[in-house]
């Protein structure tokens, strides 16, 4: 009974994820859903990234139970931020999402838009399983989570497109082996991009700004290929 009842969630989610994607391929959009635990740096390294990438016009959706304190710090970079309070539930689905794309809609011009990131609830768990309406799924660990969590946590990780190593100024400090995080990744998946960052320090930011740039390029391409 309870399996019938989260397929059936499960299904709806996805309908209403695959309404989203249309709505962002309609407007010529590339989403990022960016995925992590609490803690991992989500917005610090979506503070960098709006620095880094003036050349794109993002908009970001941003997830979290309670407050606007991360909304708030990337509104100070003048992009599109909208705001959702999930209250108790520990994720963003699409119906969510969807919201926040009418907001988008009603608010800005999301056709003048190349990107929008989702920073989803830190959670290591539930995000993974309900997609939002994103063309890529991105994970975060920083080094103070230890090498374990793709082990303990597959799902996250084998869902992942990209992998971003977060906080590496750190890794003097802690006892991580970074080769041993990349490993346990490779093992559950062999295929994601791997990057290791600083969004202190800039460490390693240059390849992934190059890793969205080509994420937006590749989209587009398909765009122009179904018309």
């Amino acid at each position: 009974f309870n399996a019938a009842i989260e397929m059936n969630l499960l299904h709806a989610n996805q309908r209403g994820a695959d309404h989203n994607r249309a709505h962002f391929e309609q407007w010529g959009i590339t989403c990022l859903n960016l995925m992590s635990s609490p803690g991992a740096g989500k917005t610090q390294l979506l503070e960098a990234t709006l620095k880094g990438l003036q050349n794109l016009k993002v908009a970001v959706i941003e997830g979290d139970m309670t407050t606007e304190l991360d909304a708030d710090r990337l509104r100070q970079y003048g992009v599109p931020v909208i705001a959702i309070n999930t209250g108790r539930s520990c994720h963003l689905d699409s119906k969510m999402v969807a919201g926040g794309i009418h907001q988008l809609q009603h608010d800005y011009e999301p056709a003048s838009l190349d990107l929008v990131v989702v920073e989803n609830v830190g959670n290591l768990v539930c995000p993974a399983e309900f997609e939002v309406g994103e063309h890529a799924k991105v994970a975060l660990l920083s080094v103070t989570e230890g090498e374990d969590k793709p082990l303990k946590y597959p799902v996250m990780f084998r869902e992942a497109d990209c992998l971003l190593i977060t906080k590496t100024d750190l890794a003097p400090y802690v006892d991580v082996d970074l080769d041993q995080i990349e490993a346990n990744v490779r093992q559950i998946n062999p295929h994601a991009a791997i990057f290791r960052v600083s969004a202190k320090t800039g460490n390693g930011l240059a390849a992934w700004f190059k890793w969205i740039q080509q994420a937006v390029t590749d989209q587009a391409n398909r765009l122009q290929l179904t018309v």
